[in-house]
């Protein structure tokens, strides 16, 4: 898909949506390469580049690490469904980690908020007894 170098990193970052210092980030940790800058000229990128881009940013926004996205990348020439697969089911067994403990934390906010409205005659607020005190009352 190479095409030709016609993008400065500004306008890059403008089609990718992504901040220029992110990009120059990205190249440091390798998971974008820097362009040779000619004599006296500045550096473009390609369509490849911003195609990196893209798919940096939607890795992203699905939850993987920079670290991650770096062993994608490595993956990318599509001969490793396999190794990527194992990748994104750690992913998912991560996420759904995630959801369960929200759903506790959501639980208890919600059983926090409750007796917030029942306990008017109390003097000492029960959310920010709890804070103090722990969940332990108020925990599934």
């Amino acid at each position: 898909m190479s095409g030709s170098k016609s993008m400065t990193i500004g306008s890059l970052g403008k089609a990718a949506e992504i901040n220029l210092e992110t990009i120059r980030y990205y190249q440091r940790l390798g998971l974008m390469t820097e362009p040779d800058k000619p004599l006296g000229g500045i550096r473009r990128y390609d369509e490849d580049a911003l195609a990196r881009l893209r798919f940096i940013r939607r890795a992203r926004w699905l939850g993987f690490s920079l670290e991650e996205i770096g062993e994608l990348l490595k993956l990318e020439d599509g001969t490793h469904c396999d190794e990527a697969k194992a990748l994104a089911e750690r992913k998912l067994c991560n996420v759904r980690g995630k959801i369960h403990s929200l759903q506790r934390i959501e639980g208890v906010l919600d059983r926090l908020v409750e007796e917030c409205c029942t306990q008017k005659d109390n003097v000492t607020c029960p959310l920010i007894a709890s804070l103090h005190q722990g969940f332990e009352a108020v925990t599934p």
